[in-house]
């Protein structure tokens, strides 16, 4: 079908069996399963009450929420209808609620609890286009439509017309606008990105000759569907089929993986950078003979490692050496995992290399892709018989990719973006003749796989003319278990300097080491024992820089950067100019 959409997509799902599972979530105490018929069901009820309430075809529906499956209920809904959906993170501040809000001209809102109404109960008169509020979960507010009441009404809807949502659906085409997401972004207002049904098409469908999954896969999610990363994810689980698990929240996750026993995962370098920082604290703290059976398997592993990236036989004896270090060291990683954990795809920010090549010598294929919101998520993708260690991987599909002069990433593609929402200047600045300037700067080596150096905004130019990769350095250093964020700054300055923060559970046990008398978070950071770490940290960092790269002062931050103080991005990146201009006295003290 040529105006295939993915909400037709969807259409062809609802007669997939009841026995196979589309949804899994944890509530009262259990794991409870959606069937493919009745998640369309779910949506249609939805369909049918957005209807009933004055929600026509172009109408905009923001969505307020984590990720759980009333989310992807409601997307489905949206979509089938002709509407647009308007995604904003749970997290999101009150002004940039009202801005996004008042930007999409939202008719209706979808929220998830009464924190979430909380939001829209402050600045409601401020919205003159928000007509109505359905609450997914049950609520007092008069103003707000409970989640089962919305679904009756529903159903009341479809009642007089059954076959409304179907013959909606019809009505769709790949031309029409899916969805606007508004860019979390490391500077400036959020744009908001419009993505008609074609991007998503367009991605769904280049993914599946690459990514070697079926309905027979089992995914556990986490990632937040306000973020096209997550939201890919989302509307690919409905293209190839698999069961999507929802975790219970993100520090339930470990938990999690136990009882769904996930195949593949999605995950943001976060997650892999916490469990590698975990794994070397166990190591620290054991015998003198853990660590060198930990060691050792290691080296093993990476010989093993190696072997499978350039496709070479491994010589018997290595191989058994290899089985009995998996049984004694990553055995237990593994468990963790479920024991099914066949590779994880990491995405939104860069992934260090060293972190990449532990997991594979444990025996754990980690993927890295790149994409932006702007080209719906990934256009480059180490696939899982193809990979780079150190890459974003090949390009997907359609992608053309062009460097510029001064080292930018341009694409083009139908997975690229139709315009960001009501801001003409922006979309000149980032499309020209269908290519996107993605703003990032990379380099593509000769069997044509991409490696990303740097965002062009964070490039570094010191005194001396000097061009610098903050991201590298700053990669290098969160290595170390100690370090949990770092923001490095010496633009036209003489020399490097960073404001670091510090991993609350490592300070803890290192105090404990150390036989300091203090649990006291702030009173740690602020130690000199805990400084001379850090110390020794960056000394280690700068022995793998040019000398124009290492950083000659820091300082330690009282308190861990935070998405809800606006210092970091949903996806965990840090905003290197809004923290520069926090924290401008202790960089200039840096230098004084």
């Amino acid at each position: 079908m040529q105006n295939r959409t993915i909400s037709h997509v969807f259409l062809e799902a609802s007669k997939r069996p009841t026995t196979q599972v589309a949804l899994r979530y944890f509530r009262e105490g259990k794991w409870n399963d959606i069937s493919w018929p009745d998640y369309f069901k779910l949506s249609e009820m939805l369909a049918g009450c957005l209807a009933s309430l004055g929600v026509k075809q172009g109408d905009r529906v923001a969505i307020m929420s984590n990720t759980r499956y009333e989310w992807a209920v409601s997307d489905m809904a949206i979509l089938g209808i002709g509407a647009v959906t308007v995604p904003l993170y749970q997290n999101n501040i009150v002004e940039d609620v009202e801005f996004i809000l008042n930007n999409s001209e939202a008719v209706l809102a979808i929220a998830e609890d009464e924190f979430q109404l909380g939001k829209l109960k402050q600045i409601q008169s401020k919205l003159p286009n928000l007509k109505n509020i359905i609450c997914m979960s049950s609520t007092n507010d008069k103003n707000a439509l409970p989640w089962q009441a919305a679904l009756k009404k529903g159903a009341e809807f479809l009642s007089q017309s059954p076959d409304f949502f179907k013959n909606e659906i019809q009505k769709n085409n790949l031309d029409k606008i899916a969805t606007i997401v508004y860019t979390s972004g490391t500077t400036g207002v959020p744009k908001g990105a419009v993505l008609p049904h074609s991007c998503i098409v367009s991605e769904c469908e280049d993914l599946q000759p690459i990514l070697d999954v079926n309905d027979s896969d089992t995914t556990l999610t986490f990632l937040p569907f306000a973020h096209i990363f997550g939201r890919v994810e989302m509307w690919a689980h409905i293209y190839f089929g698999w069961k999507m698990a929802f975790a219970e929240n993100i520090d339930r996750i470990a938990a999690n993986l136990g009882d769904i026993k996930p195949t593949f995962m999605l995950a943001v370098p976060r997650i892999f950078e916490k469990i590698y920082s975990r794994i070397l604290s166990q190591v620290e703290e054991g015998s003198n003979l853990k660590k060198k059976i930990f060691s050792w398997a290691v080296e093993l592993g990476s010989i093993i490692s190696l072997a499978k990236r350039e496709k070479k036989q491994v010589p018997f004896a290595t191989l058994i050496q290899y089985r009995i270090a998996h049984k004694l060291v990553f055995a237990k990683l593994h468990a963790r995992m479920g024991n099914r954990m066949r590779f994880m795809i990491s995405g939104s920010a860069p992934l260090s290399k060293e972190i990449i090549e532990f997991f594979h010598a444990a025996g754990i294929l980690i993927l890295e892709g790149y994409g932006l919101t702007e080209t719906t998520a990934g256009i480059y993708f180490n696939n899982p018989y193809k990979y780079k260690f150190g890459s974003v991987g090949l390009p997907i599909g359609d992608v053309q990719c062009k460097i510029a002069e001064d080292g930018e990433i341009l694409i083009k593609s139908k997975k690229n973006f139709r315009e960001y929402f009501k801001n003409p200047e922006a979309t000149a600045e980032a499309l020209e003749n269908g290519w996107f300037h993605t703003g990032d700067i990379g380099v593509v080596d000769e069997e044509n796989f991409l490696k990303i150096t740097d965002r062009k905004k964070d490039m570094i130019k010191t005194a001396g003319g000097k061009m610098i990769a903050p991201q590298k350095i700053e990669g290098i250093l969160k290595l170390n278990k100690i370090i949990s964020q770092v923001a490095i700054y010496g633009d036209k300055q003489k020399y490097l300097v960073a404001l670091i923060t510090l991993n609350p559970e490592e300070v803890l046990k290192v105090s404990e080491t150390l036989g300091l008398n203090t649990k006291d978070y702030v009173t740690l950071t602020k130690n000199q024992k805990v400084l001379d770490l850090v110390r020794e940290a960056v000394k280690e960092t700068n022995n793998h820089l040019a000398s124009y790269e290492t950083i000659k002062n820091f300082v330690v931050l009282e308190n861990e950067l935070t998405i809800d103080n606006g210092e970091i991005t949903p996806s965990m990146k840090v905003k290197r100019k809004l923290v520069g201009e926090k924290y401008k006295a202790l960089i200039e003290q840096l230098y004084s």
